[in-house]
């Protein structure tokens, strides 16, 4: 098949998409979860649209990728090249970015993260749980919705406080693994549920993901706005990125992601 000049400057390594769960792969979060392991879900999508940078889409972890593989992922095993990716990327870094970044660009499907910091020091999961099943991506394609909203600004990080209460790290270790267990359901309600419930352990966790002196759009606000009128919505990443809303009706403004379930 002929690839279009999109599709060759986009290049063939997927994107990902984070939903419920999201900071519990970090170990400063995890140390503190008394329920473990705490779970997220990360989706890895066709890249057929360009993500804005710093948009919580892990665009600067895949452009490492594109780099050091020359746009195309190896044909080795998912977990060796996870931990290339993760090296390449966080070498001589002070803040490494979390593990869930390289695994849904590699891991083919839905799939559920759990994460014990007893287990390789909560840097990678204790176990993963896929889904590659086709009438679930297709399910998911269609109920779930992104809006851009806005990157996160120069000079940002959502570290400036913390509120690592035990209760809530628990909580938002549920919160993935109540989403896992809505997608492979095909439940919006409860898929909506666990992206709400999500946003409230970012806020009461780490409160610069929502609210913070350089962030112009009211980001609270706007996702009041959504939850209120749909099942559920999440932002993509700290400081905005893009608003997730759960529909089956049409959102304005909103596009479709589409699931990949196969190794590119």
């Amino acid at each position: 098949m002929t690839r279009s000049p999109v599709t060759r400057y986009l290049g063939s390594i997927p994107n990902r998409l984070q939903l419920a769960g999201g900071w519990i792969d970090q170990p400063f979060v995890s140390q503190h979860n008394p329920q473990p392991p705490g779970s997220m879900v990360v989706v890895q999508i066709e890249p057929d649209f360009r993500p804005m940078d710093r948009s919580g889409i892990a665009s600067g972890t895949r452009a490492i990728a594109m780099k050091i593989w020359k746009g195309k992922l190896p044909d080795r095993s998912a977990d060796a090249l996870v931990r290339e990716l993760y090296d390449a990327e966080n070498h001589g870094k002070a803040e490494p970015s979390g593990s869930q970044d390289m695994i849904g660009l590699v891991y083919p499907g839905v799939n559920r993260l759990d994460y014990d910091f007893h287990v390789h020091g909560g840097v990678f999961p204790a176990h993963i749980e896929s889904c590659q099943r086709v009438k679930v991506a297709r399910w998911l394609n269609k109920v779930l919705q992104l809006i851009p909203v806005e990157a996160r600004p120069d000079g940002y990080s959502p570290l400036g406080r913390q509120n690592l209460d035990p209760k809530w790290v628990a909580r938002l270790g549920r919160a993935g693994r109540d989403c896992y267990d809505a997608i492979v359901a095909m439940d919006a309600v409860a898929l909506g549920a666990a992206l709400n419930s999500n946003m409230q352990c970012w806020e009461k966790l780490l409160p610069h993901t929502v609210r913070h002196p350089l962030l112009r759009v009211d980001l609270p606000a706007l996702l009041k706005a959504y939850q209120q009128q749909y099942p559920g919505a999440m932002y993509s990443g700290c400081g905005g990125g893009y608003l997730i809303v759960v529909a089956h009706e049409p959102v304005p403004g909103a596009f479709h992601i589409k699931v990949r379930t196969t190794k590119p």
